[in-house]
């Protein structure tokens, strides 16, 4: 099975199970959140069961990433550059996109390959 990218409009319960093994800190409340119109929560799935995810913050032409994560098992293997690319092809009224993060040098070199650019504690694209 191909490794989808998918915009969650609602959450099963086996979105939930594999949201929690993503984001374990986080609660039903957090992910419900993101399903507003003005928010988007992006998945990348594989075999039904959701192996990455990405929150944004929609505001016009502009989108703020947040909480990117891969599942540490799957990691290295193409899924977060895939979700940003996709995602990126799903919302084409973006034309500035940015995350927040501190200097972490695999998330360095991530943002780099997805072709953001660090300005301060901001990628930028």
């Amino acid at each position: 099975m191909k490794l989808t990218i998918q915009r969650l409009t609602s959450l099963s319960a086996q979105d939930l199970i594999d949201l929690a093994k993503i984001w374990p800190e986080q609660t039903e409340s957090d992910w419900q959140t993101c399903l507003k119109p003005d928010r988007a929560l992006f998945a990348a799935v594989f075999n039904e069961r959701i192996l990455g995810a990405v929150k944004i913050r929609l505001n016009g032409t502009h989108a703020e990433l947040s909480d990117l994560l891969v599942r540490e098992v799957t990691r290295r293997r193409g899924v977060g550059l895939y979700l940003i690319e996709d995602l990126q092809a799903q919302l084409q009224q973006v034309k500035c996109w940015e995350m927040q993060a501190e200097p972490e040098k695999v998330l360095d070199a991530f943002m780099r390959a997805c072709g953001f650019v660090r300005q301060g504690n901001v990628w930028k694209k």
